[in-house]
């Protein structure tokens, strides 16, 4: 059986990961540790749920205890779509850490950069952040990288949005060229390889499949519709138990809060989780959809990151996404709690080529939806 003692980690490390429960590596944690370790760049994409937060941070915690420095720089930089995921990055760092003196920082979304300043003063080995919150910071006061190591983007395609890459790129212009560079996914599409492209040097690229969920059962199907009539259409539909119990994708915070306001005009308990909500409202929101005393919960794909629900059986593409992959994450949100759910997509005149796109990646034309 392979075990972390046959990828070469240190004691610290493996007493810290066997001590949380982990007894073997997975399988993206197994191809890509040893690829880190040797200190070669990255482009890795595995299925949610497979273990790649803790592929990276454990070859990371071994490579800077294996090199230690006196200097107080920051050595590694992960950048993570949204606030939620760089918590969870946290987390995982202070789990596998546990034995070791290495010190991380979170850039915090929630609150002012001002007040965070004072903690650059300090030593940070790993610090963690979102493209906004970083330039934030960056903008209030300049960040020493003249010793940055590591540069890990994680899910890099949540991060396609053009303002999210755009971001991405300004932090490229901050830091060194010559780092080595692990960028995570969840699918690997040729998009994805262009965008992160200069950024990598002949990266290693693995890609892990094992752990995807299948999505025969869900019931898939399509409207046609104005732009004007999606908010009309959408109340139709749950008023006549289409949509019961629903989470609900926009392309933007800005759509979601307009449909919000259509939704709750016409009498439906809706909810809504995105950038401009603080972390203690989204956990608000949150656990009234699952206990059920709102009906419909409205997001945006980079917002419900790192979000679990444990009876979701729902969902729809008000806005279909134009990145094909995200139409199969959003939808195996339903596919692996093995439910036989339903995904209503709607479909306006300009979204015809995304469409085309999905349908072609799924191998499956979707039927036209109707009352």
């Amino acid at each position: 059986m392979i075990s972390f003692k046959n990828l070469q980690l240190i004691n610290p490390i493996i007493r810290a990961i066997t001590e949380a429960g982990y007894s073997k590596p997975t399988e993206i944690q197994n191809a890509v540790i040893p690829t880190i370790l040797e200190r070669k760049d990255l482009l890795a994409s595995a299925p949610k749920g497979s273990g790649k937060i803790a592929a990276f941070i454990v070859p990371i915690l071994q490579l800077l205890k294996r090199n230690p420095t006196e200097h107080t720089k920051i050595r590694v930089l992960v950048i993570a779509p949204s606030d939620e995921v760089a918590i969870e990055i946290e987390d995982k760092i202070k789990l596998c850490s546990k034995y070791l003196t290495l010190l991380q920082l979170r850039i915090n979304d929630e609150e002012l950069a001002e007040s965070q300043l004072a903690a650059f003063r300090e030593r940070v080995d790993v610090l963690v952040a979102t493209p906004e919150g970083l330039l934030e910071i960056a903008q209030k006061r300049p960040i020493n990288f003249s010793k940055l190591e590591i540069l890990v983007l994680y899910d890099a395609d949540k991060m396609l949005e053009k303002t999210l890459i755009n971001r991405v790129k300004n932090i490229h212009k901050l830091i060194p060229k010559n780092i080595q560079t692990l960028v995570f996914c969840t699918t690997t599409s040729d998009e994805v390889r262009k965008s992160v492209s200069s950024f990598l040097r002949n990266p290693v690229e693995i890609i892990v499949n094992s752990g995807s969920v299948a999505i025969e059962n869900i019931s898939q199907c399509v409207y046609f519709v104005e732009k004007r009539d999606k908010s009309g259409l959408l109340i139709d539909l749950i008023k006549n138990n289409k949509t019961e119990s629903s989470l609900i994708f926009t392309h933007s915070k800005y759509i979601a809060d307009e449909l919000v306001l259509n939704l709750e005009n016409a009498g439906i308990s809706t909810g809504s989780i995105h950038g401009n909500r603080s972390q203690t409202a989204k956990n608000s929101v949150l656990d009234d959809f699952r206990n059920g005393k709102i009906q419909i919960l409205v997001t945006t794909d980079i917002a419900a990151k790192g979000i679990n629900i444990d009876q979701l059986f729902n969902m729809v593409n008000y806005d279909l996404p134009n990145i094909p992959q995200t139409y199969i994450q959003r939808i195996e949100r339903i596919g692996r709690l093995g439910s036989e759910g339903s995904l209503i997509s709607f479909c306006t005149a300009d979204e015809h080529m995304d469409l085309k796109n999905i349908q072609n990646l799924i191998g499956f034309t979707m039927p036209v939806g109707s009352f």
